[in-house]
């Protein structure tokens, strides 16, 4: 597998910093939280995105994704989530991420925000395509199982719609992790993994010392598959610090992902 964390982890941290971190602990990628908070956001300008794109070049370290905050499936009117898709997209294109992350965010009755969500990213994905990018949906609030994700992207068929995987929700979803993988495995982009006490306590916790099932999770991650570990320190700011868990992180997954004697 290929690692990599999320700046969820080490919110407000220097691009710089970040990279170094993902170096020093022997992560390969790092996913970037887009933010008006943070130092990544669409409102850099163009000599910003370029010094990001030279700290992940000097520091050897892939940029997997830009985890923006647009919401497909929400009631409202087309315009301005695909104009936010759009700036997102253009973003993506800017620092040489090959995707942007995307949420459900559905207040509506299930088949309407399936139709909403599918007519949006069927929209914004031939002008991503266009910029090499890749648009992908994650397990998340409205469409918590792999089921709910894989049925909006099948819908909108075409190549550079996908999903994400957040073990966590398809987990609070009841769905079994091989169910997840089976409907998501033609979509996939990558996993997020994250560890937690319990489904009342989601402050998170290291790797391997909650109760989610992380190995059934990446059984079957073959040596391509991205990982992600998404450590919510910005959500649970009492939660250990991120930076110091890296290491031992790292060697848990590897240890999932080692094949099976």
């Amino acid at each position: 597998m290929k690692l990599a964390f999320s700046t969820l982890g080490v919110p407000g941290t220097p691009v710089a910093e970040v990279v170094r971190l993902a170096a020093a602990n022997g992560y390969q990628g790092v996913e970037l939280r887009v933010h008006p908070e943070e130092p990544v956001h669409l409102g850099l300008s163009s000599l910003e995105r370029a010094d990001v794109v030279e700290a992940f070049k000097a520091g050897g370290v892939e940029l997997l994704a830009l985890a923006g905050y647009v919401q497909v499936a929400a009631e409202g009117d087309d315009e301005p989530v695909l104009a936010e898709l759009t700036e997102l997209v253009k973003l993506a294109r800017d620092l040489g991420a090959p995707c942007v992350r995307v949420f459900p965010g559905g207040d509506q009755e299930q088949a309407e925000a399936d139709a909403t969500a599918a007519r949006r990213l069927g929209a914004a994905a031939p002008a991503a395509a266009d910029m090499g990018v890749s648009i992908l949906l994650e397990t998340h609030d409205s469409h918590r199982a792999g089921l709910d994700v894989a049925r909006v992207v099948a819908t909108v068929g075409h190549p550079r719609v996908g999903a994400i995987w957040d073990v966590l929700h398809t987990w609070l979803a009841g769905e079994e992790p091989a169910a997840s993988r089976a409907v998501l495995a033609p979509h996939l982009g990558y996993v997020q993994v994250k560890d937690v006490a319990s489904a009342d306590d989601l402050i998170p916790l290291p790797l391997g010392s909650g109760v989610l099932p992380l190995a059934e999770c990446l059984d079957g991650s073959g040596p391509d598959s991205w990982v992600c570990w998404e450590y919510e320190k910005r959500w649970h700011p009492g939660a250990a610090e991120l930076p110091d868990l890296l290491a031992a992180g790292r060697e848990y997954l590897l240890r999932l992902g080692a094949p099976k004697q």
